[in-house]
């Protein structure tokens, strides 16, 4: 299918809802109240004002600086901050304070710890349990440098979903997120299936960087083959000039012609549109 060229406003097609409403600026108290970060405002997010309005957002533990610097994203690189034991706990009280009924948490790159965060995530799941334990957990993990027994600490854990995004085609990793692999990230999501086979995994792509049809089909089987259950995939955005530039905007019929793609690899959901992210309408998709 035919693509369009980037041109230097975003097409129609491209929207996003203005932060509004008495239950957006809520959410933002309670973010700021309890010294919370979010996935939201960090990697300035489109959808902040749509999930806000509507009480969710993906709460990002560990800071708000990152060891790694990948070019998509907002997220500041730097010197981390310290780890703050007391997170997981506010955390689980901003859950309880909002009512969900499932919540995403995720976190900067830890490379500078042992276990990457890894039981952060875990102590953070437990938390969360005590407090509401009807409650989805899904967690959004990076992937720890392949650190031994980090991935089991994580999905030992009371979480319902295992999210890892794969982000792009193997050919655009070194451009797109170095010091990632792709095997690397092919392998946790196989090794979470292998290791807890009822747990749900989960992964994500960005589209207009410059990948190809044929690199597409090509993840999607080799995701379907590592037993992956839920796709979703987005268009990226640039943050401002100083990141990646967008190679192309896919429009919605094509992003309507790759999840009927995708689907023929055996994920049980598979979300695809212009404004989807890893964790947009995240509590969708598992029903």
């Amino acid at each position: 299918m035919a693509g369009v060229s980037m041109a230097r406003r975003h097409p129609d097609w491209i929207k996003v809802k203005a932060p509004s409403g008495d239950a957006f600026f809520e959410t933002k108290r309670l973010v700021r109240d309890l010294r919370l970060h979010t996935v939201c405002e960090e990697a300035h997010c489109p959808n902040v004002g749509e999930c806000w309005s509507h009480k969710t957002a993906t709460f990002m533990l560990l800071g708000d600086v990152c060891t790694r610097n990948c070019g998509f994203c907002a997220v500041p690189h730097g010197a981390p901050l310290a780890v703050d034991p007391g997170e997981p706990q506010r955390v689980a009280e901003g859950v309880a304070r909002l009512g969900l009924e499932h919540v995403v948490v995720t976190s900067v790159d830890r490379d500078d710890l042992p276990d990457g965060g890894a039981e952060h995530f875990a102590a953070t799941a437990r938390a969360i349990k005590a407090r509401l334990p009807g409650c989805t957990i899904e967690v959004l993990v990076p992937d720890f440098k392949g650190k031994g027994g980090a991935l089991g600490t994580v999905i030992d854990a009371p979480v319902d979903i295992l999210n890892h995004n794969t982000e792009t085609v193997p050919r655009l990793y070194t451009h797109v997120r170095p010091g990632a692999r792709y095997e690397r990230s092919l392998g946790l999501l196989r090794d979470a299936k292998l290791q807890r086979p009822e747990i749900l995994t989960k992964t994500g792509l960005m589209l207009g960087l410059g990948e190809e049809h044929a690199e597409l089909l090509a993840v999607f089987a080799d995701l379907g083959a590592a037993g992956c259950d839920i796709l979703t995939l987005g268009q990226y955005l640039r943050p401002s000039t100083a990141h990646l530039a967008v190679e192309r905007y896919v429009p919605p019929a094509e992003f309507a012609w790759l999840r009927a793609q995708a689907l023929q690899f055996g994920f049980r959901h598979v979300e695809s549109g212009p404004m989807v992210r890893s964790s947009y309408h995240a509590w969708e998709h598992t029903r």
